[in-house]
């Protein structure tokens, strides 16, 4: 499906997978935690199949080694903790911005489309890495994992951002890699768009139902622009 016929007024994009690629600093990060409790470390694209679903079950699933723990380890808090302090370090050492994300969101900026940014990453991670990477201030709304009380796939920051922007659903679109952003998307009532890279997960691109595919964020706002 084509974008010819959908123009719209505000644009919510997820972060990892989607803007940037954060999976080397976030490897290294759990694999330090996992060093220091005494338990095996992975491989950055095993890891990279625990992302987007906020850092707590990312944590559960590097101290189980399981996609869905089915138990909550003992020493999470503690693991968390450590996770927090060695990330924070070093959030923007390797990570970097996908090909064509800051051009895309510069002339999406420049034609008027409000932003907004939601992610899973604890609200402690978001703002400095966004910072950081050069493109905090492109977006009118920003929600974090723990922002409010329920996030992706739940609709409720999506709506939030409408909301805040005052646009309606209909005219939203929502950017995402996973299976969580296009449920969110869809779950809010705004039109949904998948790039083909990222940390999608057990998921084909086919399988996650977006309404479009898209290259890269260039290329979208050439479609909407």
């Amino acid at each position: 499906m084509t974008m010819t016929h959908f123009k719209p007024r505000l644009i919510v994009f997820d972060l990892d997978g989607t803007l940037v690629d954060s999976s080397p600093d976030i490897a290294i990060a759990i694999n330090q935690m996992l060093s220091e409790l005494n338990q095996a470390t992975y491989s950055e694209q095993e890891i990279k199949q625990w992302l987007g679903f906020g850092a707590t079950k990312l944590i559960n699933c590097a101290l189980t080694g399981e996609l869905e723990p089915k138990i909550e380890p003992a020493n999470l808090r503690q693991a968390m903790r450590l996770y927090f302090n060695f990330y924070s370090a070093n959030i923007c050492v390797n990570s970097q911005l996908y090909a064509g994300a800051k051009e895309g969101l510069e002339q999406l900026k420049l034609a008027g489309i409000k932003l907004a940014c939601v992610t899973n990453k604890p609200a402690l991670l978001t703002l400095p890495l966004l910072t950081e990477i050069g493109i905090k201030d492109y977006f009118q709304f920003i929600a974090s994992g723990d922002t409010f009380q329920r996030m992706k796939p739940d609709p409720l920051p999506l709506l939030e951002a409408a909301k805040a922007i005052a646009v309606d659903p209909e005219q939203a679109l929502m950017v995402g890699d996973s299976i969580n952003d296009i449920q969110a998307g869809k779950n809010a009532g705004f039109k949904t768009a998948i790039v083909p890279y990222g940390y999608i997960g057990k998921y084909s691109i086919d399988e996650l139902g977006a309404d479009y595919q898209i290259n890269t964020i260039e290329h979208l706002a050439k479609l909407v622009c």
